[in-house]
Formats: C-alpha cells, structure tokens, sequence
C-alpha cells in the first residue's frame, strides 16, 4: 500500500495527473486561485468606475462604502495573489501584475486616508495614476488566468 501511494505521487510530479489523490495530500490548483483572484478583480474594477464616475461627473469624492467596499475586494484579490504565488507559484507575468496591483493599492490607500478621510477632493492625476496601474495589473493577471 505504501509503495503504491508512492508511485502514484512520483507519478505526479511527472506529470501525470489522472492518478486519484489520497485524502491526506493537500493541493492546491494555481489556476483556479488565478481565476479566483481574478473574479474578484472585476467586482473590486466596478467599484472603481462607480467611484470614478462619482469623481469626475459630480466633481466630490466617493461614499466611504464604497470607497472601503473597493479597498476590501482589492485587499482579498491581492492577498490571494501573493498567497498563491508565494506557495504554488504563479508565471512570472502574473507576479509582475502582482507588482502593480501592490503600488496601486499604495496609492488608494494614500488617497483614502490623505484626501478621502480628510473631505479634500481626491486629486484627478492620483485617481488616474491609480487606474491606470491597476488595470495594468488585472491585464497581466487576465491574461495568466485565462490562458494557463
């Protein structure tokens, strides 16, 4: 039985993935925490065209619900990002978009407790800055995701 259980892991990590898993092996699938991350990417992006689209049609700042709805679903995508490519590892492209969606979510975070928290008008450049870096990310992310 032991013998067995060995053959089918070497079996495994050759490449074989047809073989049934034993109950106490923990896996983890990299593309599903990809497409997962991803997924929550598309929530956290609707939120930031609501806010964007309350910054610059109305010229105020988002609600703060929305504003801390956004934070949190780009929190949980990154997290399980970093998770992952810290664990199972994740193509490099996915890593590079982890990069941005990180700087991004420095620049949300600066703009949430600089200007938001403090009633001053979020600044265009920073919002736009912020947008652009993200999507970047997702980009990369999207593709991995989609493609691996």
């Amino acid at each position: 039985m032991a013998t067995e259980l060995v053959r089918q892991r070497d079996c495994r990590l050759l490449g074989d993935k047809n073989l049934p898993r034993p109950a106490s092996e923990a896996f983890m699938e990299p593309s599903l925490l990809l497409r997962t991350s991803t997924w929550l990417l598309v929530a956290t992006a609707l939120g930031g065209l609501a806010m964007a689209y309350v910054r610059f049609a109305r010229n105020a700042n988002p609600p703060s619900w929305l504003a801390m709805a956004h934070g949190f679903l780009a929190a949980a995508a990154v997290t399980l990002l970093a998770y992952a490519s810290l664990t199972v590892g994740i193509p490099a492209l996915a890593n590079w978009g982890l990069v941005l969606l990180l700087v991004a979510a420095v620049g949300g975070v600066f703009m949430n407790l600089r200007h938001h928290l403090g009633g001053i008008l979020l600044p265009a450049w920073l919002v736009v800055v912020h947008a652009v870096l993200a999507v970047a990310g997702f980009l990369m992310l999207l593709v991995v995701a989609f493609r691996w």
